[in-house]
């Protein structure tokens, strides 16, 4: 039997949760616990919206949380996503505009992922299941958001260099990375030392293979 994936939502537009509530309940794979208009209401605020007998005796985080990118209370979106990344929760931005500079600094903080509000319920739900499976969830918006990032702190990376970065970081070993490219182990390592030194020189050093993979969620490099 499949694993149901839990799914918060954060939003202050009454009529979308609404219509997600009416959208995700259709839905067997998700469940659908909580709605809030803050984050601070998500995580403890006694009003929070909670169906389906989610009790709270310290705050439960759900697989997904979808946040709205700007909420009434002025909350910066970078912070909003922190904390939620701070419970556990993978976050799935949702916003009414496509604008490329808010969905990078969404990404930069640690969202997982970007949709606009136009898109239709199957899109909505391979995302969230992309992002509980730990894939990122891909959007035309994050991509070329992510294709036309020409921010310092974002290195450029060769097309093999991006290569030897994706295999290895995804879980490969160097030696199979060298492999699939067709090259030796150790022009691979030099290329992998290629990519350590570009983010040092762009002030985010990156040392392990955990911090490659890390970098290539900031960065979305397999978005494109």
């Amino acid at each position: 039997m499949a694993r149901v994936i839990t799914v918060s939502v954060v939003d202050d537009d009454r009529m979308l949760l609404d219509g997600l509530r009416a959208w995700l309940g259709g839905v067997p794979e998700l469940r659908l616990v909580a709605t809030a208009a803050t984050v601070g209401e998500l995580l403890g605020a006694p009003d929070a919206q909670l169906p389906y007998g989610f009790g709270r005796v310290g705050y439960a985080p759900p697989d997904i949380v979808l946040l709205d990118l700007v909420l009434r209370d002025g909350s910066a979106p970078a912070d909003n996503i922190r904390r939620l990344l701070r419970t556990g929760s993978r976050v799935l931005m949702i916003s009414t505009v496509p604008d490329r500079s808010r969905i990078l600094d969404a990404i930069r903080a640690g969202a997982d992922g970007y949709l606009t509000k136009d898109h239709d319920l199957p899109t909505l739900v391979a995302a969230i299941k992309d992002l509980a499976s730990g894939r990122g969830a891909l959007s035309a918006e994050l991509a070329f958001a992510c294709a036309y990032d020409d921010s310092p702190a974002r290195p450029r990376l060769s097309p093999r260099e991006r290569q030897i970065l994706l295999d290895y970081a995804s879980g490969l070993t160097l030696k199979s990375a060298a492999r699939r490219a067709g090259i030796t182990v150790h022009t691979a390592k030099d290329y992998l030392d290629r990519v350590k030194a570009k983010y040092q020189q762009a002030g985010r050093p990156t040392y392990t293979k955990l911090d490659l993979a890390q970098r290539v969620r900031e960065d979305s490099l397999d978005a494109g």
